[in-house]
């Protein structure tokens, strides 16, 4: 049974490719910014997945997938705000340097 002829292999291929490739990039990486980033190609990559998903079984996929990629969104911009605001007040760039921030 070959399943290389299947679009749905290929659609789960890239996500699963990308969710590698985030979680790698997350657990090696030392700044907040890069982790950040990965976080946003795990993210990515569920969607993918979610939207290969919604071509086979209807549009409830798609419409999750849209949900996600605004709450994502919205994480990028709360996620910036707070580097900002570490880099700017505390010099932080790197989450080995947040235990400083303790009462």
């Amino acid at each position: 049974m070959k399943f290389t002829h299947e679009p749905m292999f290929w659609f789960l291929l890239v996500a699963v490719s990308l969710l590698a490739i985030g979680i790698y990039g997350l657990l090696s990486r030392k700044s907040l910014l890069k982790m950040i980033i990965s976080i946003e190609i795990i993210v990515n990559g569920a969607n993918v997945g979610l939207a290969a998903f919604a071509t086979q079984h209807g549009a409830d996929g798609i419409i999750l997938a849209f949900f996600a990629i605004a709450l994502a969104a919205l994480e990028v911009a709360v996620g910036l705000t707070l580097l900002i605001i570490l880099a700017r007040k505390y010099g932080i760039t790197f989450p080995e340097k947040l235990n400083n921030l303790r009462w």
